[in-house]
């Protein structure tokens, strides 16, 4: 439902406007009514209106000067002006300011449903292209943020605790924690457990390295810590990991 607001001089106009068209039918809300222009500008500059239905001739402001006002201080809202002039210089104006339409009293049901329902279409789809672009921006800075801790673990993997890429990412160590699982489907201490077993490989296919000296290197202190886990990961020891490679090869 999109707000509108409605302003005319005559009170008779503006209420029936206001309640006897059937807005929310078309997609509206009336919000507010005015007599004149200004009080209309006040309210539109500190709240959020998408639609205006405003007379063209009123004291104070008239319609054409709120619509100059509205375009000069890109306010975010559509204008529709109504009026009983068919002067070609009032409709001339209107479009210089971008308004949407000029409808001319008595105004007819059909055209008013025709004007709105074009209006709400339009604005459906402003809507949805920006809450594409919200999307595709969340999604770019959610790649970013796992990047970050993809990588730090990447150069960081003998000694990595979720505490210190926590504090990399500006996260509670908790929130982090399910923040990963939710968007990779694996556990942090899990993801640091693949990046180790993979380094592992890499460092015992190179015979200068013990096994005990390679879970030195990736972080394992103690080298049956490494040894079992290592074959959990792979179900095969390091030794016979190196072996069945070997024989592979051959």
């Amino acid at each position: 439902m999109y707000t509108l607001v409605v302003v005319d001089d005559e009170y008779e106009i503006r209420t029936g406007l206001s309640n006897c068209f059937p807005w929310r039918e078309v997609g509206f809300n009336v919000v507010k009514q005015f007599e004149n222009g200004k009080e209309c500008l006040n309210y539109i500059c500190k709240n959020k209106v998408d639609t205006v239905l405003c007379d063209v001739k009123m004291p104070i402001m008239s319609g054409i000067e709120l619509a100059k006002e509205i375009f000069e201080k890109n306010i975010d809202t559509k204008m529709v002006i109504i009026s009983g002039y068919t002067d070609f210089e009032y409709a001339r104006q209107a479009l210089r300011y971008g308004v949407k339409d000029y409808i001319v009293k008595p105004t007819k049901y059909n055209e008013m449903v025709e004007v709105f329902k074009r209006i709400k279409s339009e604005l459906d789809n402003e809507n949805k292209s920006e809450r594409n672009i919200v999307d595709n921006g969340k999604s770019k800075e959610f790649n970013s943020i796992i990047s970050i801790i993809k990588n730090y673990v990447e150069e960081n993997y003998n000694n990595v605790t979720l505490e210190d890429v926590a504090k990399i990412v500006y996260m509670n160590p908790y929130y982090l924690s399910k923040y990963f699982k939710q968007k990779t489907g694996m556990n942090f201490s899990d993801y640091i457990t693949y990046v180790r077993m993979k380094k592992a490989v890499e460092f015992l296919k190179n015979p200068l390295y013990k096994t005990y000296e390679v879970g030195y290197m990736i972080g394992y202190k103690n080298p049956k810590n490494f040894s079992r886990a290592f074959k959990k990961y792979f179900k095969k020891s390091p030794k016979e990991y190196i072996n069945s490679a070997i024989n592979f090869e051959e």
